[in-house]
């Protein structure tokens, strides 16, 4: 039974309570509004959320966002795997895909490889390097691990009389996401978009809102999620007015305080550029572009530089490969 509904696939990552968020039913939903279809395969202890979108004549892109999930914690290996992707590949030659692209679930040991039958792919969709922030043991141990001026900032914040709340409407972030998008000139997703992931997620206990203020206006927010015992910022904005009050800080910190009550472990930062770890601290000093401008900001909250393995895609129309490659990097060059 490869093709399994949305209740037995959500049956199939509950018994994976770590698995990544983006591979649950409710991010499928929250995509299928925006141009991809969600399928869900399983086969034995090895499952995925397979997102497909449309290109044109017909033809499809399959992608597995940090996937697939395995019950076992053995994902690329064995008999297992071999079915598996066997499976894969009669799934996306009927949906008539050009390529399945997948950027696994873990960390890269550093060592640079491919899977048998899959080619290296420079294109990423998330973000393929992170800061993984602990939340293993006290607060106080937690801020040790920070830097100094990081500990600092959240304790000026705090003193200086901002306050962080947890709030239920989008209105607020997203006023604040704009105006950082205009500032930075990087785009973001739609108010319905943040609205939507926060009704899909939220009533479960997975997803938050905090909001930063100081005497009642709103300075800094952000989006946070939150399954089994790890926890994830994705979105987050911040005002121009008193930034020498260090909001985004303090926000940070009480979302990870949150984190740590509902008992994770981890709080992922999200995105950093991704170059080695010398390169980013070579260069953090002098650079803004891309993801260069909030790498500074993460790197005091005394996390760990991660980078996950992939992403790696599996071609099945080489010619049609090709094409989308190359558009892509027409489209690149002309940013």
């Amino acid at each position: 039974m490869p093709i399994v509904d949305r209740s037995q696939w959500l049956t199939f990552i509950s018994r994976s309570p770590d698995a990544h968020i983006l591979q649950t039913p409710a991010w499928g939903e929250l995509k299928s509004g925006y141009g991809w279809t969600p399928v869900w395969v399983v086969n034995a202890t090895l499952g995925a959320q397979i997102l497909f979108q449309d290109l044109p004549l017909g033809f499809k892109v399959g992608y597995i966002p940090r996937g697939p999930v395995s019950l076992d914690g053995h994902v690329f290996e064995g008999p297992a795997w071999e079915t598996f992707q066997d499976e894969l590949d009669l799934i996306c030659r009927k949906h008539k895909a050009v390529f399945l692209k997948i950027e696994p679930d873990g960390w890269a040991d550093g060592d640079e490889h491919t899977l048998l039958g899959w080619r290296t792919s420079s294109h990423s969709i998330q973000p393929p390097r992170t800061i993984l922030v602990s939340l293993e043991g006290d607060e106080q141990e937690i801020l040790a691990r920070m830097k100094s001026k990081t500990r600092y900032n959240i304790r000026l914040a705090g003193r200086n009389g901002v306050s962080v709340r947890r709030i239920d409407k989008i209105d607020p972030f997203y006023a604040l996401l704009e105006f950082t998008a205009d500032r930075a000139e990087f785009g973001i997703h739609t108010r319905e978009y943040y609205r939507r992931a926060f009704e899909l997620f939220h009533p479960s206990g997975e997803c938050a809102i905090f909001l930063a203020e100081y005497q009642g206006q709103p300075l800094a927010s952000i989006m946070v999620f939150t399954r089994g015992a790890r926890s994830w910022y994705f979105y987050g904005a911040s005002s121009r007015e008193h930034r020498d009050l260090m909001a985004p800080y303090l926000v940070q910190w009480e979302a990870m305080r949150w984190a740590k009550v509902l008992g994770c472990t981890s709080y992922d930062l999200w995105g950093v550029p991704d170059e080695d770890f010398e390169v980013l601290e070579d260069q953090f000093t002098e650079r803004s572009d891309g993801l260069w401008g909030v790498y500074r900001f993460k790197r005091g909250f005394g996390g760990q530089l991660l980078r996950s393995p992939g992403p790696w895609d599996r071609v099945y129309r080489p010619g049609l490969y090709s094409l989308y490659l190359l558009r892509n990097r027409l489209a690149g060059s002309s940013e």
